[in-house]
């Protein structure tokens, strides 16, 4: 085992002041409310009180009835095609109807495929109640406004590419959010408000209003209204997390060496290889192969088992491991751009704006949000230790396993190896982890986004940097990059010597999610 000193619980002290949030405080959103008496919705699908990004496992084993004294929806409809990866599920496609025979599973449901009358398991998340909102291919749960501007901005999509998503601030509306183009400005995306009526149906302008959604977005498919654009095409969904490779393997994670094929190598590290690699010849994913005697493989085991609980959209999730020889295998979800440092100082990386930034810095500061309610802490945040994936989705990697590495790298008083630049002062000197040195660390990736990679303490050696890092010596904003004086003020309120005094990791993710983003337009301003 490796370090016993640490714990798992994290500080609760408030965080101190910083710069504030722009338009408004977020940190409490609403969930979604009730909609238009056509819909049935979704309990599962709607969004946590502290965040759209939140994906836990759910605390029931099934799901509740929809409305007082309401029957729940048995005939679900299929948003995505699914091929069938064992012979207990069912295969479908986009449109297909089901009616659900056993839903108290939380990742896999059983039912009967109402077109070839197969009977199995399908993933809960491809599906949604038929005649709901979810249904529409137009509707996106769970989408802050930050993220629907990275969908609709993609190339391909042209203007007047639309999404309609629950309001981050109105418990019972949506925000309509359009792409546009202006010659002063380019290709941008602009956001409605629609808002309830008391008695049923929606508006966005006072003068136009309508019984339900679909009849408000049909009506403006026709004429944009006052709108930048006319509704042209729904914004391409795309898919679901999976956080299991297979519905066999929803209850275990110990798989036959023989099923993973390793293709090629992606890199190395301290601890072993990574491979880029398929599970049965089909499902891509990535492997890492530990080096033998890095860790107990029964630790190794005890950690496998509370991370795969873990889940989280910018969290690797973790499928599988193999560990009846060495060396043991780590099967992950494959995440196609690498290691963010690396992204970042030789990939596409190198040509990020500053909202792209801002945008990583938003998912990172969210995962460490979901593994901060769970107690959980890190302990190696680094850019080295978030991957890439499309779309510049950013997902932590290795959370848990360097509470158990049996190496001196964590292990401060023993060898030289140990992260000394991204490590809080508390857990150098005594040892003392905990989320808020978790907070330290994220400072220092910051420090890495912002610079393209840079090296921290440019210049400095590790001993260098204890020394001068106890004396109060903090990083300078760097002059050969242009990072925001507010931002720079976040990073040094992350590397307060108090760990009591330095923010939580919500508080950073509402920052950087609402940083730099322009209010929902009422319509007024757009049809004036």
């Amino acid at each position: 085992m490796g370090n016993k000193c640490c714990s798992h619980r994290q500080d609760t002290e408030p965080p101190r002041v910083y710069p504030a949030i722009k338009n408004g405080d977020p940190l409490l959103k609403p969930s979604l409310g009730s909609i238009d008496s056509r819909y049935t919705p979704d309990p599962h699908r709607g969004r946590t009180a502290t965040g759209a990004d939140i994906i836990r496992p759910r605390a029931t084993p099934s799901r509740p009835n929809v409305g007082m004294g309401q029957p729940r929806p048995r005939i679900v409809v299929a948003l995505y095609n699914y091929n069938a990866r064992e012979h207990t599920d069912v295969s479908f496609v986009k449109g297909d109807r089901m009616e659900i025979i056993d839903d108290t599973e939380s990742d896999w449901w059983r039912v009967v495929h109402l077109g070839t009358r197969q009977e199995g398991l399908i993933p809960w998340n491809f599906v949604a109640p038929e005649k709901s909102v979810e249904s529409e291919d137009w509707f996106f749960d769970g989408v802050s406004r930050k993220e629907a501007d990275k969908l609709l901005l993609a190339e391909e999509n042209p203007r007047g590419t639309f999404l309609v998503r629950p309001s981050e601030h109105n418990p019972r509306g949506y925000s309509l959010s359009v792409k546009d183009w202006e010659e002063s400005r380019g290709y941008h995306v602009k956001h409605y408000k629609i808002k309830p009526l008391d008695h049923g149906g929606f508006y966005i302008a006072t003068n136009q209003t309508f019984m339900s959604l679909p009849a408000l977005v049909m009506a403006y498919t026709k004429n944009a209204l006052g709108l930048c654009h006319v509704l042209a095409k729904p914004c391409p969904k795309p898919k679901p997390q999976m956080w299991d490779i297979s519905p066999e393997l929803r209850d275990k994670y110990e798989i036959p060496r023989s099923e993973i094929q390793l293709i090629r190598k992606l890199g190395q590290g301290n601890f072993g290889e990574v491979h880029y690699g398929k599970w049965r010849n089909e499902i891509e994913v990535a492997v890492k192969t530990l080096k033998p005697g890095t860790m107990s493989t029964e630790a190794f085991l005890e950690e496998a088992a509370i991370m795969k609980k873990f889940r989280h959209m910018n969290l690797v999730a973790l499928y599988a491991v193999c560990t009846k020889e060495e060396p043991v295998y780590i099967v992950t979800e494959y995440m196609s751009k690498g290691s963010l440092l690396d992204f970042l100082r030789h990939g596409e990386g190198r040509d990020l704006k500053l909202d792209d930034l801002v945008y990583i810095a938003a998912q990172i500061a969210s995962g460490m949000k979901y593994l901060e309610l769970q107690l959980l802490i890190h302990r190696d945040l680094a850019a080295r230790n978030v991957l890439i994936g499309e779309k510049n989705v950013a997902k932590i990697c290795d959370f848990g396993l360097a509470r158990i590495i049996e190496d001196n790298e964590y292990c401060p008083k023993q060898g030289t190896r140990f992260p000394i630049k991204w490590t809080a002062p508390e857990a150098i000197q005594y040892c003392k982890f905990s989320i808020k040195s978790d907070v330290w660390s994220f400072g220092i990736l910051l420090m890495e986004l912002f610079t393209y990679g840079q090296v921290p303490y440019p210049g400095m050696h590790t001993q260098e940097v204890i020394k001068n890092v106890e004396r109060g010596y903090r990083m300078p904003k760097p002059v050969s990059h242009h990072l925001p004086e507010d931002i720079y003020i976040i990073m040094l309120g992350c590397w307060d010597a108090n760990p009591q005094k330095r923010p939580t990791f919500e508080f950073l993710f509402h920052y950087f999610d609402a940083y730099n983003v322009t209010s929902e337009l009422p319509y007024r301003e757009v049809f004036d």
